[in-house]
């Protein structure tokens, strides 16, 4: 079941790009990010609050606070740097080329996580990185 979330975070990671480009021309990329983060803020705690999710709010640990804000902190400068090269190069480079987050997700989690590297992995990072690489020259 997982495959499917994850043909679906690919295809609309897919629109997304189309969407950014054509919403942020002439338009300052930090402004369209803000916009961009406003929108998935209420979307978010629409379904959180849907759900119910949001009940569990406070058995969430220091580490979990931790670690979520790093990560949206991350998030956010993958989205500003992402805007900006989107403004400044076509989709069909961009795209793929922000798609080596793959083989450095690969990288860090066997280096942070101690996940193991088995030479499925590997060998998909590697063609991942010789494809970003033909596709940037």
């Amino acid at each position: 079941m997982w495959w499917i979330y994850a043909l679906l975070s690919a295809l609309f990671a897919a629109l997304t790009a189309i969407f950014a480009k054509i919403g942020i021309k002439g338009v300052d990329t930090d402004l369209a990010t803000a916009i961009r983060t406003v929108v998935i803020l209420i979307l978010a705690w629409g379904i959180a609050l849907f759900k119910g999710g949001h009940a569990g709010i406070g058995s969430l640990t220091k580490t979990n606070w931790t670690f979520l804000i790093l990560s949206g902190c991350a998030t956010g400068l993958s989205w500003i740097c992402y805007f900006r090269a989107l403004q400044l190069g076509k989709v069909s480079q961009v795209a793929p080329v922000d798609k080596l987050s793959v083989a450095l997700a690969i990288a860090l989690s066997v280096i942070f996580l101690g996940e193991p590297l088995t030479i499925k992995n590997a060998i998909g990072a590697l063609l991942i990185i010789g494809g970003t690489i033909v596709l940037i020259f």
